[in-house]
This record gives C-alpha cells, sequence and structure tokens, in this order.
C-alpha cells in the first residue's frame, strides 16, 4: 500500500535493507528460469523432439524478436507513463504474471499436427504471447534497480543479489528440468511438465518480489515527487535522446556482446555434449550445473572485488577466463571428460561479471539522463536493455540453428537417439559455435567496457548535483 508522500532528505532513507535485496532477487525468478529453460533446451526440443529443421525452429526466434522490436520500447514508454495507487510499475507486473505461466507451459506442448509450417504457425504465436508477458515484467522488474537505491555502491549490491538469483534460477530451472527427465519417461510429455512447473514457479515469484519490495519503493518514489514525468514527447524522440548518450550506447555494446556470446554458448552445449564429446544427456545438465554454481558462488567475490576497483575494471577482469574456457573446449577431445568439467568451472568464475556488472552500471546511466534532461525515464532504458536481452537470446539461437542446418546436422525429431553419427561438417560447426565464435564476440564487450566512462567518482558527483537539483525543483514547484 502506498505510504503518504513526504518531502524525505537523502539522508533520511534508511540503507538498503536486507529484505529489500531478498525480494528484488526474488522477481529474478520469473524472468531468468523462463529464459535459462528457453536457451539450454528449446532450439533441442524444437528438432529433436517436435521434428522442426535447425533452420526453421531458429526463425522462430527470429520472428518473435521482430514483435519484441516494438514490444520493449513501447511498454517501457507507457509504463514510465501509467498513473495507478500502484505506481508506475507493479500494476504491469501483477497483470502479466498469469499470463506469462501460462503461455510458457504452452510452449513446451506439442500440438496435434506435424506440418512444419503448422508448427511454426504455433509456436510463432505462443513465443510472441510469450514475449509481451515476459517484457510486461521484465522492464518494471529492471527499473526497480534505480527506484530502489541511491548510491554508485548499493547498485552494485543490489545487482549482485540480482544475479546471484538470476544464476540461481539457471541452476533452479535445470534441477527442476533433471527431476522432470528422470521422473518422466515419455519424451514429449516431460518437456510439458517442465514448462508447466517452471510457471507455476514464475506466477509466485512475481507476486512475492512486488509484496517485498513495496515499502522500499515508495519511500524513495516519495522522495523524487518533484521530478517531472515523461509526457511531453513522443516516444519516437525520447528513444532519440536516450541513444545519443553516449555511456548508455557504450552500456548497450557491452551487454549485447555478453549476452549474444553467452546465449550462443548456452544454446549449442547440448549438441556439444551429446554430438562431439559422445556423452549421455544427463552431462548436459550436470555440466550447466557446473558452471552455474561456480558462477552463483563466484558473485560474491566480484560483487566485493567490483566495490574495491570498479565495475568496468571487475568486468575486464571476468570475461577473459569465460573467454580462455572456451578456447579450451574447442580444444578438447571426446575422451577427456574431466578437463570439460573443469573448464566449466573457470568459464563459471568469469561468467559471473557478465551477469553483474552490466545491470549495476545502467542506473548510473539512468541518473546521468535525469541530469542532464531534469527527467526519469528508468522504463525506457530498461525496455532498451531487455530488448538487447532478448535480441540477443533470438539472435544466438536463429545463427546456431542455421549453422547447423547449413551444415548437414541430422535432426531426429520425437524418435530422438542420442548415438546418431554426424558428420564431420557439423561437428566442427558445433566445436566453432562453442569456442572461438563466442569468445570473439566477448572480447568485443571487453572493447566497450573500456570505453564506458561512469565510473565511482564521476557518479559520486553526479549525485551531489542530482540532490542540489531536485532541492531547487522543489523550491519552485
Amino acid at each position: 500500500m502506498k505510504p503518504s508522500a513526504t518531502n524525505l532528505s537523502p539522508t533520511a532513507i534508511p540503507p538498503l535493507d536486507l529484505p529489500t535485496k531478498l525480494g528484488y532477487g526474488v522477481g529474478e525468478l520469473s524472468k531468468e528460469i523462463p529464459n535459462s529453460i528457453l536457451v539450454f533446451f528449446l532450439l533441442f526440443f524444437f528438432t529433436d523432439v517436435v521434428g522442426l529443421s535447425p533452420g526453421l525452429a531458429g526463425s522462430i526466434l527470429l520472428v518473435g524478436k521482430m514483435w519484441d522490436a516494438i514490444n520493449d520500447p513501447l511498454i517501457g514508454w507507457l509504463s514510465d507513463s501509467t498513473q495507478s495507487f500502484r505506481g508506475r510499475r507493479f500494476p504491469w507486473m501483477l497483470w502479466a504474471a498469469v499470463p506469462l505461466g501460462i503461455s510458457f507451459w504452452l510452449l513446451w506442448m506439442i500440438p496435434p499436427f506435424i506440418n512444419q509450417w503448422q508448427l511454426f504457425i504455433y509456436y510463432t504465436g505462443v513465443l510472441i504471447l510469450f514475449y509481451t508477458a515476459l517484457t510486461s515484467i521484465a522492464i518494471p522488474h529492471a527499473t526497480l534497480g534505480a527506484e530502489l537505491t541511491q548510491t554508485y555502491d548499493e547498485r552494485t549490491q543490489l545487482v549482485s543479489y540480482k544475479s546471484a538469483f538470476g544464476i540461481g534460477s539457471s541452476i533452479l530451472g535445470l534441477l527442476v528440468a533433471q527431476a522432470v527427465f528422470a521422473t518422466v519417461d515419455n519424451v514429449g510429455l516431460r518437456y510439458g511438465w517442465l514448462g508447466g512447473i517452471a510457471g507455476m514457479i514464475v506466477i509466485t515469484s512475481v507476486y512475492g518480489c512486488v509484496w517485498a519490495t513495496s515499502k522500499r519503493f515508495w519511500l524513495l518514489q516519495n522522495q523524487r515527487v518533484q521530478v517531472k514525468a515523461v509526457t511531453q514527447y513522443s516516444i519516437g524522440q525520447q528513444l532519440l535522446m536516450v541513444i545519443r548518450l553516449r555511456p548508455f550506447l557504450y552500456l548497450m555494446g557491452v551487454y549485447f556482446c555478453s549476452w549474444i556470446a553467452l546465449q550462443a554458448t548456452a544454446a549449442i552445449l547440448p549438441f556439444y555434449v551429446v554430438s562431439w564429446m559422445q556423452l549421455p544427456e544427463q552431462h548436459f545438465t550436470q555440466l550447466l550445473l557446473t558452471v552455474q554454481g561456480t558462477a552463483l558462488l563466484a558473485i560474491l567475490f566480484w560483487n566485493l572485488f567490483g566495490q574495491l576497483i570498479g565495475k568496468r575494471a571487475a568486468f575486464c577482469c571476468g570475461v577473459p577466463l569465460t573467454v580462455s574456457a572456451q578456447i579450451g573446449l574447442f580444444l578438447l577431445k571426446p575422451d577427456q571428460i574431466l578437463w570439460m568439467y573443469l573448464l566449466g568451472v573457470l568459464a563459471g568464475i568469469g561468467l559471473s561479471t557478465a551477469y553483474l556488472v552490466p545491470w549495476s552500471m545502467l542506473p548510473d546511466v539512468i541518473d546521468l539522463d535525469e541530469l542532464q534532461t531534469r527527467q526519469r525515464r528508468e522504463g525506457l532504458f530498461c525496455g532498451l536493455m531487455v530488448q538487447l536481452q532478448k535480441l540477443g537470446t533470438a539472435l544466438s539461437i536463429f545463427i546456431v540453428g542455421k549453422v547447423l542446418d547449413w551444415s548437414g546436422y541430422i535432426n531426429s525429431g520425437i524418435n530422438y537417439n542420442a548415438e546418431l553419427a554426424q558428420p564431420a561438417s557439423a561437428l566442427t560447426a558445433i566445436r566453432w559455435l562453442l569456442g572461438p565464435l563466442p569468445a570473439l564476440v566477448l572480447l568485443m564487450g571487453i572493447c566497450f567496457a573500456i570505453k564506458y566512462p561512469i565510473t565511482r567518482d564521476l557518479h559520486s558527483n553526479i549525485l551531489l548535483k542530482l540532490r542540489s537539483l531536485r532541492r531547487d525543483l522543489s523550491v519552485t514547484q
């Protein structure tokens, strides 16, 4: 419930507390459980369970992304302009929770027809519904990172919880998948059960997040009542203003390169484990648990390290570890199973910085934009970031699907056979998609990070100017 508005000074706001951090982190389950299951299993499900060609399966994600090109910034802009007794963000989250859970379940059902184009139309339609609901939750939740915190280090702390829950969500999704696969023998039914269970977790996590973060949200919102709502410019004008902000362009480069490289790696990993390493399916989930578990443990280290040396430096130190692991996996032979898991640990240590750093940078960019424009537009910024996230997921799966198609990969449909021999061209493509190609993209992300200009000292100066600006605005209103 909204508390009465008071003109609180920055010193009157208590420090960020543990319940708020945990509540914000819980909201990450609603995004990362479906996202992780989608990127780890969807292409494999489409090709080796449903029976779609790899190229057509990858195209489903790309078509869904074409809708998101409109959907993401539009919902971000609309949430900035929403007027409700629950605020600008919470109504969107509460409305979209149930549709998100149901559409995710439908995505893993096998419809009663086998024609390739009928399957394409069904899964494309469901994916559009899923992405619409996901955006309606993901963007408002992402804006809370800026609206629940005040300082440079508070944001690193809060996003460390977000990152920990994000990685933990991936682990939880894998554990649920492993439990379902071990329990349900029917290949087609097991994915439906996985989607249904994950959908119920998603719905619960959204309501839990809203309940746990409301109090802190209103405390800080009441301090910012004097900042103008973004209403006098069209969405096109605002998009132009946002993309002209140079630090945000560098941040987008960091995030997009990180995400597309990691999602391409995740999409090709089951093919690598089964076809190249010649291992049973359970090794795929075990390797993912190794990577994600290590990343979860490494979050604490990178959180402290980032507060000590800065966010940009932490990213530039962590990502080369993942790059080294990817090159190592490219060079592995099928009998080097222990090395595969050791390289998974190394990849996980660096992976956590890609989760942590970009989202902890975003609130600092939003503060700079407010200083320059006298307006807060968290929704629009977060909409573009979420769009990059989903574009990276869709584009990586599309590329992986197309390359597998071109390389002659043999899909077996519902009569899945792990021992099916793949041509040498497909095995070579799988190794390159796992190793050198995503490693190169990650190195491009480091180049963008080096250019990112907002340091702790610069952000402290931005906050001082913002507080002075807000005091002046409150006097003139």
